[in-house]
């Protein structure tokens, strides 16, 4: 499978692999499969350029739509290369039927986005993921378009809206009947067109819709003042969509209002404006739509981006890192979400001026746009992720920060990777968590998966399929999730009443500890256990829990816990790692010189 991002050449890129593939395998078939039939067009337009008619009897190509239904019409045809434009559609059951029928055909994915809602990988259809250059270093090199983009403020009216939004479709999105419910009214189709003539006056774009009536609204309110705009959706006969399109590149109709009908593979260069009208928690989704305003063309200077849904608030600008080989792999959803990066990336986009008019802000302007690209480039050299990478020659995984191998390649499969930490099956089949060199951090012999929670926790699944959780810090294995208390610095878990503390060397408190047997200290706790004596020599008989035990731990020390002998004269504390024991080591109670 191949990543290249929308508007780079992947159709270019996949005929020049078929021109090269005919000549060293002379009168063999090869066939091109696109998601929809206007693909199949835009194909065939493209691969001309090479040589390659719709009339070579060696190359085919065909919608999977059509295949589906003429499968006894092609079983004479052997391809000896498929190749999949759109390639993330490829887990539908009608796609597998190419793997079923034709094994021994080699298969090339192309999208520009290889991820899905379902955190479901590509590695079982596909042995290797490429990814290029991203989109940020495709405007850099000044192949893709600059782009300004306008969002709604996260405490705006239509912000609220989406908030609000509970349920999901069969594909883990947004239910389309809810967001019609809500969004497709009046006072959301008004603000749509404010924003179009405060920030695209005359220009020519394409509108994102959640519905076909959502669709027709748009572009009817459009109409009424003065926009040139059609609605394009399943429903509009092919002819008529044809013609319609062929009029929006001619620069006769200003604006085209669709659903799902130019998300992908559509090509015409010169828009100049991409309005989001519709929510969605898909990356995918996201990233082909802004991508149809990011092609380049004389005389285009810029793309505006008009986001009216908060996509933006989801999955950042268009140029954001996305870490596709956790994604092609199923470690990681294509889902909206804000990660520490995106967080980062945000702040820095706080320092543009914005707008306020109209619930809109201005995150980024394209004059500003390559400042703020080498701010973004900073923060992501300077907070490299740890990543996986494949080697084609053995098949194992090793891996890497940014460019730089950590670990050469020795595992089967990397599971899940969390900041310096890495889940991963060894050669011998055995589980465990890997540091960046690949040291092993805890074993996980025993267990079938693993996932990385937060705050340092670990899912993992037994054999019987029941899902467990292990504190990263102690190795202590719960049968529930336990809740993470923090106590100043100190952080604890607590499981059916029971507190337990993050250190190899386990502290467990009795059921009947509450609250208020827990003294927050800054940067140490002092756990009192009312039902046991002191544990070690007291220095202070004037402290109120003299007479009973005390636990202590430290922020940040996760070897052990302490019994806690009392504090001295300018506030040292004194403690002692067991019954009996000498005293260790005393510690300055002040947090600035602990």
């Amino acid at each position: 499978m191949v990543q290249m991002p929308t508007g780079t050449g992947k159709t270019h890129l996949l005929a020049s692999v078929i021109y090269d593939h005919l000549k060293e395998e002379q009168r063999q078939c090869v066939w091109i499969v696109a998601h929809r039939r206007e693909l199949v067009e835009q194909i065939v337009e493209t691969v001309a350029r090479y040589g390659i008619s719709k009339e070579d009897e060696w190359v085919k190509v065909r919608s999977i739509q059509w295949l589906s239904r003429h499968w006894n019409d092609v079983r004479d045809e052997r391809p000896s290369l498929i190749v999949i434009d759109e390639a993330h559609h490829v887990l539908a059951e009608t796609y597998k039927e190419l793997w079923l029928r034709y094994p021994n055909a080699k298969k090339l994915g192309m999208t520009a986005t290889p991820c899905r809602l379902n955190h479901k990988g590509f590695s079982d259809l596909f042995d290797t993921l490429i990814t290029s250059d991203s989109i940020a270093d495709f405007i850099r090199q000044g192949w893709l378009s600059a782009f300004d983009y306008v969002s709604i403020r996260p405490d705006s009216e239509g912000q609220r809206l989406i908030n609000n939004l509970v349920k999901r479709g069969a594909d883990g999105d947004f239910q389309v009947k809810e967001m019609d419910t809500v969004l497709n009214k009046r006072p959301s189709i008004e603000r749509l067109y404010e924003s179009v003539r405060q920030y695209a006056d005359g220009k020519k774009g394409i509108v994102y819709a959640i519905s076909i009536s959502h669709a027709r609204n748009i572009a009817g309110y459009y109409k009424e003042h003065g926009v040139n705009a059609v609605a394009i959706d399943s429903k509009t006969p092919a002819k008529v969509r044809k013609q319609l399109v062929e009029d929006f590149k001619g620069g006769k109709i200003q604006v085209l209002v669709n659903v799902d009908v130019f998300s992908e593979g559509f090509d015409c260069p010169d828009v100049e404006f991409i309005q989001l009208a519709r929510p969605t928690l898909s990356l995918a989704k996201y990233l082909q739509q802004v991508g149809r305003g990011l092609r380049k063309t004389d005389g285009k200077e810029s793309c505006m981006i008009i986001d009216n849904v908060g996509l933006y608030h989801l999955f950042g600008l268009p140029t954001a890192y996305h870490d596709w080989q956790a994604m092609f792999e199923g470690r990681l959803a294509g889902k909206g979400c804000t990660n520490r990066i995106g967080m980062a990336v945000r702040d820095h986009a706080q320092s543009i001026p914005i707008s306020t008019d109209n619930g809109l802000e201005l995150v980024v302007s394209h004059d500003s746009l390559m400042e703020y690209l080498e701010k973004e480039s900073a923060i992501l050299s300077n907070k490299a992720c740890l990543k996986a990478y494949k080697d084609v020659t053995n098949g194992l995984y090793g891996l890497k920060r940014g460019s730089v191998i950590a670990c050469k390649p020795q595992f089967v499969r990397v599971f899940d990777i969390q900041e310096d930490l890495a889940i991963v099956r060894r050669t011998d089949m055995r589980l465990a968590v890997v540091d960046v060199e690949g040291n092993t951090v805890m074993d996980l012999t025993g267990y079938k998966s693993a996932r990385f929670m937060d705050d340092r926790l670990l899912a993992v699944t037994d054999n019987r399929n029941n899902e467990l959780y292990i504190d990263l810090y102690s190795g202590h294995l719960f049968t529930k999730r336990p809740d993470v208390l923090a106590y100043g610095a100190v952080q604890l878990l607590k499981e059916d009443g029971i507190y337990y503390s993050r250190t190899r060397e386990l502290y467990k408190s009795r059921r009947s500890t509450s609250g208020t047997n827990i003294l927050t200290c800054g940067h140490y706790v002092r756990i009192v256990d009312y039902f046991s004596p002191p544990r070690c020599r007291q220095v202070n008989e004037d402290d109120a829990t003299w007479g009973y035990d005390c636990v202590c731990l430290l922020a940040e020390d996760h070897d052990t816990y302490y019994h806690y002998c009392g504090m001295l004269t300018g506030g040292d504390i004194e403690l002692s790692t067991m019954p009996g024991s000498i005293t260790l080591w005393r510690m300055q109670a002040r947090p600035s010189d602990t």
